[in-house]
C-alpha cells in the first residue's frame, strides 16, 4: 500500500442509530483493524437538518447553549455553534420534531418562536454571518413565530397577537415588521436547506411535509390556506416581494420557516454545500486520497441535496474516489455511478436483519469499514 494514503471520513448521521461523530469513530476503528497505521481525518457533516450544530462543534466550533421556547411554548435548552464571527444555528434545536413529547403532534399550533430566539442569541454573541440550517421541524407556521421573536408583530382584527402556529395565521389582519431587530440588516444570513419547495400549493410545505408532522388532510388544507393568507397580508407590509418569496425555492423548507428567513434577507443555498464550506471540507479533501461518506438510508432522496451526494459531487470534481457506508441501500449501481460514488457498503450486506442493523449499527459498521479497507486500501 502507498504510505501516503489518507482517508477522509465525511459522513452524516445514521438517523436513530449513530451520530455523525460516532459513524466516523466506528469507520476509523474498522479501517484500522486492517491497516493499523492508516492516516484518517474525520469531518462529520450535515445538510442543515438535525445534527448540523453537532457537526460544526466536531469541526472546532464552540458550542453555546441558551434557554428558548420549544414548539409548544415550553422552555428547552437549545444549542448553536460559533467560530470567528460565524454562527451555525439549527432550527430543529428549538422547533424540531424531537422537541415534542413521544407520539404528540401539533400541526396547527407548533411555533418557531424558539428558532427566532436562537437567532437572537447568535446576534447577541456577535455573529456577523449566520448559517441557518432548517429541517426536521415540528412546525408549519411560515416562520411567523421566528419573526415574532425577532420583533415582528402579527395582529388580529381586534389588535391582539394571533395565536401560535400556522393555524392561527388564518386570523391575521395586519403585519408589522418595523420592530425587527436592526442587527439583522448588518449580518449575512444564509438559509441552508436540502429542500427547494415553495411555501404553498401542491408542492408547498403543508401538502408535502404536513402529514409527517401529524397533519390530517383537513389540517393540510387549513394550513395551506393560512400560509397563503399570511403571504397576502405581508404584501401590504413589504410589497410584491412577499409573493415572490412565497414562490421561491426554499420558502417551504421546515414548515415555511424558509419563507420567514427570505423575508429577513436570507440567501438560499443547498444545505450540504454551505456546511462543506463552513466545516473546511475543501482543504481536507485536498489532503485525502479516498473519501468515505454516508448516511442511514441511501435512496432516491439522497440524490436530491443530501450530504452524501454533496460530498460525492465535491470529491468527484477534485478527482478523489468516493465510497459510501449506509444502513440500507436502495439505489441501483448506475445511479451511484452517476452521483460519483464508486461503491456502496450497506450494513445489510453484513447483517440482513434490518432491526439488528439499527440496534447494533456500531459494531456492524466496523465490520463494513474493515471490508472497505481490504478492498480499497490493502
Amino acid at each position: 500500500m502507498n504510505e501516503t494514503r489518507r482517508v477522509l471520513i465525511a459522513a452524516d448521521k445514521f438517523k436513530g442509530s449513530l451520530t455523525a461523530v460516532q459513524v466516523a469513530e466506528r469507520v476509523t476503528a474498522g479501517l484500522r483493524r486492517v491497516v493499523p497505521d492508516l492516516a484518517v481525518e474525520a469531518l462529520p457533516v450535515a445538510d442543515g437538518g438535525d445534527g448540523t450544530v453537532d457537526a460544526a462543534v466536531a469541526a472546532g466550533f464552540e458550542r453555546r447553549e441558551v434557554r428558548v421556547a420549544g414548539p409548544l411554548g415550553e422552555e428547552v435548552t437549545a444549542a448553536f455553534a460559533l467560530r470567528d464571527g460565524t454562527a451555525v444555528v439549527e432550527m430543529a434545536e428549538a422547533s424540531g420534531l424531537q422537541r415534542l413529547p413521544a407520539g404528540v403532534f401539533a400541526p396547527l399550533t407548533a411555533s418557531t418562536y424558539g428558532s427566532g430566539e436562537l437567532l437572537r442569541a447568535a446576534l447577541d454573541a456577535g455573529a456577523r454571518t449566520i448559517v441557518f440550517g432548517v429541517g426536521g421541524s415540528a412546525t408549519t407556521d411560515g416562520g411567523a413565530g421566528m419573526l415574532s421573536a425577532l420583533g415582528a408583530r402579527f395582529l388580529t382584527e381586534a389588535g391582539e397577537p394571533v395565536s401560535p402556529g400556522g393555524g392561527g395565521l388564518a386570523g391575521l389582519a395586519r403585519a408589522d415588521l418595523s420592530g425587527l431587530d436592526p442587527r439583522l440588516s448588518s449580518v449575512e444570513l444564509v438559509l441552508a436547506s436540502d429542500v427547494d419547495n415553495p411555501l404553498t400549493g401542491p408542492k408547498g410545505a403543508p401538502a408535502v411535509y404536513g402529514p409527517q408532522k401529524g397533519a390530517a388532510p383537513d389540517d393540510v388544507e387549513t394550513l395551506d390556506a393560512a400560509l397563503a393568507h399570511f403571504a397576502k397580508v405581508l404584501e401590504a407590509e413589504v410589497g410584491p416581494r412577499a409573493a415572490e418569496y412565497a414562490a421561491s425555492p426554499g420558502a417551504g423548507a421546515a414548515g415555511g420557516i424558509g419563507y420567514g428567513a427570505l423575508l429577513l434577507g436570507a440567501r438560499f443555498r443547498a444545505g450540504i454545500e454551505v456546511m462543506l464550506d463552513v466545516l473546511g471540507f475543501a482543504p481536507a479533501l485536498e489532503r485525502a486520497s479516498l473519501v468515505i461518506t454516508g448516511e442511514g438510508s441511501l435512496d432516491e432522496q439522497t440524490l436530491h441535496g443530501k450530504a452524501p451526494a454533496g460530498v460525492a459531487a465535491a470529491a468527484r470534481a477534485a478527482g478523489r474516489p468516493v465510497v459510501v457506508v449506509c444502513g440500507r441501500l436502495a439505489l441501483p449501481e448506475d445511479a451511484l455511478s452517476r452521483a460519483g460514488i464508486s461503491a456502496a457498503y450497506p450494513l445489510t450486506s453484513v447483517e440482513p436483519d434490518v432491526a439488528r442493523c439499527i440496534a447494533d449499527a456500531g459494531p456492524i459498521l466496523e465490520q463494513v469499514a474493515a471490508r472497505i479497507a481490504e478492498t480499497h486500501l490493502s
